[in-house]
């Protein structure tokens, strides 16, 4: 059984997984037909839903392609949720949505993703915000997949490359969208890309992707002579209109307003970087580590703020490279990645 190895792909580049919209199965199978590796993203959706969007994928390409996973643990601060919840009742009159009550125990539909991808294999699954257990990567194994794990630390990737998978996407602070930090609750570590492959390099000798701040061909160039094998970028595709990124979230991302990048946890209770807007600045001081379920109150606050064009309302996320990305399709993006 041949299993893929990312350092076979005829470009180097890793399209990343972007939860909530994004990440179409259009995206992925262009990125894959480039050349590189596109990969759907499997949070906040049910399995069903996922098998759905794998299913349109394969009818777009036969080129490989990848399933991201988000991995559950326990909620660190679920009374800071409740606290939070009476402090968004001014959002949700702006917005006239109602507040909904997040479920403690939700696991984003788990063990019905792993079985899934256990019975009907695709090339690569990488798991966020957490190890898999090991018989999840055991079952993944013998089923011919290729397993990745996003690390934030050398000690992150220590643990990760002893259950015995195949890659590391190696994530610096540059990156957009949420921090894979195994503990829900701990601060991004400081450490620029550069100096993070080098130390995970040091402490695994796995294939490394590197992630953070990736949007053009000389920070992809930089991050292979880092020690990477490949580069992933998510902001550089945000703007391809093979993309499902929402117009307000478009029109963000080129408007001069939103010039600066912040990491904060109002959105969902993760340290996640997006364009700086009124709702980061209005909430991130006193937004609690309770991920997920400062994701589950907020999202109809911004699906609200999104059907109005309200920037200002949304977790608009992206990496510190965020003003080079361009409105190409995807296999260009690709492309002139790899070209550096």
């Amino acid at each position: 059984m041949s299993v893929f190895d990312v350092r076979e792909l005829r470009l180097p580049v890793v399209q990343a997984p972007m939860a909530g919209g994004p990440s179409t199965p259009e995206l992925v199978a262009a990125v894959a037909g480039a050349g590189g590796l596109g990969f759907l993203a499997a949070g906040y959706r049910t399995a069903d839903e996922v098998a759905d969007l794998i299913g349109r994928v394969r009818a777009r390409t036969t080129e490989a392609f990848g399933v991201n996973v988000f991995v559950p643990r326990p909620v660190p601060d679920p009374a800071g949720a409740a606290r939070y919840r009476a402090e968004l009742a001014a959002e949700a009159e702006r917005y006239g949505v109602p507040l909904p009550e997040p479920d403690p125990a939700d696991t984003d539909d788990w063990d019905a993703k792993v079985r899934l991808l256990t019975d009907d294999p695709v090339p690569v699954v990488s798991f966020t915000f957490g190890p898999p257990p090991a018989p999840v990567v055991a079952a993944l194994r013998a089923a011919g997949t290729c397993v990745v794990v996003t690390v934030t630390t050398a000690a992150e990737a220590r643990e990760a490359a002893a259950l015995g998978v195949a890659a590391l996407c190696v994530q610096g602070p540059e990156a957009g969208g949420h921090r894979g930090t195994f503990a829900p609750a701990a601060d991004p570590g400081p450490a620029p890309l550069p100096a993070l492959l080098a130390a995970v390099g040091a402490a695994t000798g796995l294939p490394l992707i590197a992630a953070g701040g990736i949007t053009t061909g000389t920070g992809a160039a930089a991050a292979l002579r880092a020690g990477a094998v490949a580069v992933q970028s998510g902001t550089g595709y945000l703007l391809s209109p093979e993309a499902g990124t929402a117009p307000a979230y478009r029109a963000a991302l080129t408007d001069p307003a939103f010039g600066s990048t912040a990491v904060t946890r109002a959105f969902t209770g993760r340290p996640a970087r997006g364009l700086r807007n009124r709702f980061i600045d209005e909430h991130d001081a006193s937004a609690p580590a309770a991920y997920p379920l400062l994701h589950h109150l907020t999202r109809p606050l911004r699906a609200a703020a999104a059907a109005a064009g309200d920037p200002h309302g949304m977790s608009l996320w992206a990496g510190t490279g965020h003003r080079d990305a361009r409105p190409e399709p995807a296999a260009e993006v690709t492309r002139r990645l790899a070209g550096g």
